[in-house]
């Protein structure tokens, strides 16, 4: 029986299933803060970890359609269904942007590995640092998400077991070609990774030329901080470009998430525009575990940045479009 066949042929079901089922067996997750009024619910089949960091509650559970879920303060991190369109393009987003090949690139944050797994495709970065603040996180991921985790394995890569924004603000100036914070929502210890300290100490570290994408919430919910953010990143990338993309994936908020994009100009005054892509999408290394891009293209790159138009209306007074390659 086709799926379109199953589907006439299900019994309907009643509101009363629906109030029923959010107490038995599920997670929910729950924040008043950030989706006030609204809830993603996931099937738990078994709880396999819950341990508590210096920093926050960490959990895993194995759903009935997601696969493995990492659950941080209450809150989804990933799912082995659909973490690949969230990792692909936070990484790929900026790094395919940049006008010259990224050889040294910063992560923060990012414990589960899913972005250090997407920026080692790039053979031309030479050195990798993650700056992740809770250990607990990446020895979790080693442990459950392996397909994530990989990433660690990379003999580039360098991890840091400390606070990102000391990281950044320790490194020398013009360290870095991209930078990707890889965070959690603006919501206890992660909230300093919104604030303009942190953009100011990551425009010194960057490049001439150089690039930074950060997790850029949810154009349905946030709309008002992210014009802040853009706002913000406006006045500190003066001369450079401000930018704001997004993709799909069902189990963050409302399935959508953004990605603010900022870059500084090179030598020559161009900026990155980071709705043209200047390279195609990356080649993982010969004899790489890493399975082949799920979710990033081209023609995704582009389309990232055409936005509805009640989000294009709110974001377009603080986006400054790059100049390109010309």
């Amino acid at each position: 029986m086709s799926q379109r066949e199953t589907l006439i042929a299900a019994t309907p079901a009643v509101n009363d299933a629906g109030m029923d089922a959010a107490m038995k067996g599920w997670f929910s997750e729950v924040s008043d803060e950030m989706w006030p009024g609204q809830a993603m619910s996931l099937k738990v089949e078994e709880v396999l970890f819950r341990g508590k960091s210096d920093f926050q509650d960490v959990m895993v559970f194995q759903s009935a359609t997601y696969g493995k879920v990492l659950v941080l303060d209450g809150v989804i991190q990933c799912t082995e269904r659909d973490e690949f369109s969230y990792q692909e393009m936070i990484a790929h987003l900026p790094l395919c942007s940049l006008h010259h090949e990224p050889k040294k690139v910063l992560v923060v944050g990012g414990g589960d590995g899913g972005v250090l797994r997407e920026i080692t495709r790039h053979r031309s970065v030479e050195r990798l640092d993650i700056a992740e603040i809770d250990g607990v996180v990446i020895e979790t991921a080693k442990k459950y998400f392996p397909g994530m985790s990989l990433g660690f394995d990379d003999p580039r890569v360098r991890v840091h077991v400390t606070d990102g924004i000391k990281w950044v603000g320790d490194a020398e100036a013009e360290s870095y070609d991209a930078i990707i914070v890889d965070s959690s929502d603006p919501v206890g210890p992660a909230a300093v990774l919104f604030e303009r300290d942190f953009f100011e100490k990551i425009h010194r570290a960057l490049k001439p030329g150089g690039v930074v994408c950060t997790q850029g919430e949810c154009v349905w919910l946030h709309a008002e901080l992210i014009k802040d953010v853009l706002e913000m990143c406006k006045s500190i990338f003066v001369g450079g470009s401000v930018q704001y993309g997004f993709t799909t994936i069902p189990t963050y908020p409302s399935g959508q998430i953004g990605f603010v994009m900022c870059s500084k100009p090179d030598a020559a005054g161009k900026t990155v525009d980071f709705a043209t892509p200047a390279r195609p999408p990356p080649i993982a290394p010969e004899g790489s575990k890493l399975k082949p891009l799920r979710y990033y293209n081209a023609g995704v790159h582009a389309a990232a940045f055409v936005l509805p138009e009640f989000a294009r209306a709110a974001v377009e007074p603080f986006v400054v479009k790059g100049t390109g390659q010309k």
